[in-house]
């Protein structure tokens, strides 16, 4: 039997993000202190440049964080309130808190089997009443746009990306987030560029698309200090915006790493047959993935979860273990999506961030292997 760890392997380490990096991060942090630059100052206006840049985007702008960013995606695309929005039910409740405070109908539909929004599905949900899609790019994939993007141009309808795990990741060399009219990227500490608290940005392509989604983010305002309408306070903070702006310089360096590490899982657990790995990196040319999470669909899901805790490996439950549809508190009305329900009942988190060593993925492995392997 293999005996306990010698180390506890967390699922996410949160305090990493500050730690290794703490003389850097409070240097920022007087600087920006130092010259009073607090609220929409040069350092935000060159972190939206530089991801717009990064993405091949027209326009990035900083907002609060990625929920927020999705709402005002919404409404600067003109969703129209009481209309419907087709969105993956295998994703975090705040997609469809944004439709819903949009005033639109959230509308969830079944993931294929890699995980994110099956186009047949999106398609097939599709009634007079609808106005968008909305596709989840999960996990640091991105879903199959070209049949997303078909069924919304065919239809008449908007395209919206929730990208808040999938900064960098491509599909067929087109970063997700720039596809549709308007997308929404996070940037929570555990995401992929990370910053010291809640932040968030909207990319989007269309010049009139971003103009209503600078004036929406700040109170209603236009470049000429005007208000224009109706506005929200839902300003990336200028600290975090520096912050950022530091670390996307090195960002191709953590998502080589993740790659790295996926690339590791999929060596390691490739012969248990009771264990749905995730796309390799490189096994379709189609997609870039950055391996946001590396999410599993494991035989006897609960059990292994349970033996992994006991050996000091955390793990997570997407979602607290339940997809949109499956949350009776938010009135969503009775949906039956059997591959998502499928789904439910063995997918499983591993540990998966930039300071994750190959000897813990060797270790994590180790343990699964004896799971299934032993008589547990």
């Amino acid at each position: 039997m293999t005996p306990l760890l010698s180390r506890a392997i967390p699922f996410f380490p949160y305090a990493q993000v500050f730690q290794p990096e703490e003389d850097r991060l409070v240097g920022i942090l007087r600087d920006v202190g130092r010259r009073g630059a607090f609220i929409l100052q040069e350092d935000l206006r060159r972190f939206e440049e530089n991801l717009a840049r990064f993405l091949g985007a027209r326009w990035a702008i900083g907002v609060a964080n990625a929920t927020d960013g999705l709402l005002i995606a919404l409404l600067a695309a003109g969703v129209e309130p009481g209309s419907e929005v087709i969105f993956s039910s295998h994703t975090m409740v705040a997609t469809a808190a944004a439709i819903h405070f949009a005033g639109a109908i959230p509308v969830p539909v079944d993931c294929g089997s890699d995980h994110l929004m099956d186009a047949a599905a999106a398609e097939a949900a599709i009634t007079p009443r609808t106005s968008a899609i909305l596709p989840t790019q999960l996990n640091g994939r991105t879903a199959d746009m070209d049949a997303l993007g078909e069924a919304a141009s065919r239809h008449g309808l908007v395209l919206i990306e929730d990208a808040a795990q999938a900064l960098g990741s491509r599909f067929r060399g087109q970063c997700a987030g720039t596809f549709g009219a308007a997308a929404a990227v996070s940037f929570f500490p555990a995401k992929l560029l990370g910053c010291l608290g809640d932040g968030g940005a909207v990319i989007a392509n269309d010049d009139g698309v971003a103009k209503r989604v600078a004036a929406l983010h700040n109170h209603g305002f236009d470049a000429e200090g005007n208000v224009t309408g109706w506005g929200f306070n839902s300003r990336l903070d200028n600290l975090q915006a520096a912050i950022l702006d530091y670390r996307l310089r090195k960002y191709d360096a953590a998502i080589e790493r993740r790659r790295h590490l996926a690339r590791a899982y999929e060596a390691a657990l490739e012969d248990l047959a009771e264990v749905v790995r995730p796309a390799a990196p490189d096994a379709d040319a189609a997609h870039f993935d950055v391996y946001q999470n590396y999410e599993i669909e494991a035989e006897r899901r609960d059990g292994l979860r349970e033996f992994l805790r006991a050996r000091g490996i955390g793990t997570l439950l997407p979602w607290g273990g339940e997809a949109v549809h499956q949350l009776q508190a938010l009135g969503l009305g009775s949906w039956r999506l059997p591959e998502t329900e499928r789904l439910f009942e063995r997918v499983l988190l591993l540990p998966m961030h930039v300071w994750l060593t190959d000897d813990e993925v060797e270790m994590i492995a180790a343990s699964m292997r004896e799971f299934y392997r032993g008589r547990v």
